[in-house]
Formats: C-alpha cells, sequence, structure tokens
C-alpha cells in the first residue's frame, strides 16, 4: 500500500497492538448507531478480527484502517467497505473516537488520503458515505469534501424509540 500520510495524521493498517482501541471503540454504545453494532464484542473475538485483518480488500470487499496523529497516537478507525472493483465503487466511512479529538481537520485530512487511495491506487469511481440525518458534523464534512447528496433514505434507522432519516452521499472521481 502507498504511503498515506499527511500532515497532521497518517493512516495504517490493524495490527495485534491495537487490539484495546479496537475493544474500546467497538464497545462503546454511543458510536454504535453509527457502526451498526448493536452488541458488544469481546477481546477473543477483536484478537480473532486482527488476526485475519490483513486479508486483501479484493477477497474480503473491505479495508479497514487505523488513524494516527503525526506523533503516532491512535484517535479513530476509516473504512472502505461493499468495494465493488466490477462497478468500481465502494462505501467509505470514518469514526474518531474522542470527542476532543474531532474539529480538529484530521477527519478530513484521513478521508482525503483515503479517497485518494481509492480513487488513484483501486481505480474506484465513486465513494459513497452514509450519514443519519442528525450528524450535522459528518453531513458537513462529507459535503466540504465535495460529496454530493444523492437521496434520503426515509425512516431508515431506528434509534431511541423513533425512525430518522439517512442520507446518502456520492463523490464521483473527475
Amino acid at each position: 500500500m502507498q504511503k498515506l500520510k499527511g500532515q497532521h495524521c497518517y493512516l495504517r493498517a490493524l495490527e495485534m497492538a491495537d487490539l484495546n482501541f479496537l475493544y474500546e471503540l467497538e464497545n462503546d454504545s454511543s458510536i454504535w448507531e453509527i457502526s451498526g453494532t448493536v452488541t458488544p464484542y469481546s477481546k477473543h473475538v477483536l484478537r480473532k478480527y486482527l488476526e485475519n485483518a490483513h486479508r486483501d480488500i479484493y477477497d474480503v470487499k473491505q479495508l479497514r484502517l487505523v488513524i494516527c496523529l503525526a506523533g503516532g497516537q491512535v484517535v479513530g478507525l476509516i473504512d472502505l467497505f461493499d468495494f465493488d472493483p466490477k462497478n468500481r465503487r465502494a462505501g467509505i466511512g470514518i469514526v474518531i473516537m474522542k470527542g476532543d479529538e474531532r474539529d480538529k481537520g484530521v477527519g478530513g485530512e484521513a478521508l482525503t488520503l483515503l479517497m485518494h487511495y481509492a480513487f488513484s491506487t483501486l481505480d474506484v469511481r465513486q465513494l459513497y458515505a452514509n450519514v443519519g440525518v442528525g450528524n450535522m458534523a459528518a453531513v458537513h464534512l462529507f459535503k466540504k469534501l465535495g460529496f454530493t447528496q444523492a437521496g434520503v433514505k426515509k425512516d431508515w434507522i431506528f434509534s431511541e424509540g423513533e425512525f430518522t432519516d439517512e442520507i446518502l452521499f456520492q463523490k464521483i472521481s473527475t
């Protein structure tokens, strides 16, 4: 993989040393809605996941990378998912774990790095992101990075006793 490094952060492959970070992130119920998680993960299950994280995106249709600050501090994860090389598209998602690490430009830089990799190395033509209507920070971020709203999935997410909409964003390579 080409070096995915920006001014404030870099992206790297998951390593076994990320087990505790992954355990904390995947078991943080406040972000389950973003990740589609509904139950906690054990360290045993996450260790097995990390043992297979090296598998090729063409095989597993997903690439998960760790977002690290320039000094090496792990702050989040970023994914390509539903990779479809025939139709040259993939979903993209990001989570910065702690609130005090958000709104500092790291998420935008990480997305830009992965978008460039997807478009130039994987020859993806389009990326898409699914964002809950209430996640205004993500709505702003994807719009800022040139994603356009392609549609709204009505009553798509059931949360806290009610249904909410989800916005589908797309970015097509030029």
